[in-house]
């Protein structure tokens, strides 16, 4: 689960919900690994789409293990962070999901979160982060603030995901509230 680290540093929970396997949303994530490596114990999920969907038939013939890694990852963290994009005008399916089978555990109960949305451009990522923080509300998750990024104002010259001196600062601010 998470590398060992000094008693003092807080472990955070990184968790992309996007469907796909490299998306930027996941790339954010590593990024703030890279960036803040040595301040936090920080630990990427991704694969949300390995999880079952969630039903309560599901959940009494037993947890799956995917599930119950889940659960143990968030319940070992100090604090989650979720980057999510936004489909349809909400948060992905996959997300959905596992807030479900991490609301039924009671995991997030009390949890400091950071939320974040990624998209690509002004004004995507509204809808979802209007979706996101009910859900982690009815799952008891104690929002501590919430973060818009677009991949217009995340990339340089060559295309390449960076966080600009703006970007980190406002990043450490909000982890530093968790």
């Amino acid at each position: 689960m998470f590398e060992e680290s000094d008693d003092s540093m807080k472990s955070l929970l990184l968790i992309s919900g996007s469907a796909n396997e490299d998306s930027s949303n996941a790339r954010l994530l590593r990024l703030l690994t890279e960036h803040f490596h040595g301040k936090y114990s920080m630990e990427v999920m991704e694969g949300l789409w390995e999880l079952p969907l969630y039903t309560p038939k599901t959940e009494d013939n037993g947890i799956p293990d995917v599930v119950q890694r889940l659960r143990d990852n968030v319940s070992g963290a100090d604090a989650v962070v979720i980057s999510t994009p936004e489909y349809l005008h909400n948060i992905p399916a996959v997300l959905k999901n596992a807030l479900e089978w991490m609301t039924t555990s009671g995991n997030l109960a009390e949890k400091p979160v950071l939320a974040i949305t990624l998209t690509p451009m002004e004004p995507r990522g509204e809808h979802a982060m209007r979706s996101l923080i009910p859900s982690l509300k009815a799952s008891h998750a104690r929002v501590v603030t919430e973060l818009s990024f677009h991949l217009e104002s995340l990339r340089n010259d060559d295309g390449n995901m960076i966080l600009n001196d703006e970007h980190h600062l406002l990043l450490q601010a909000a982890l530093d509230l968790l």
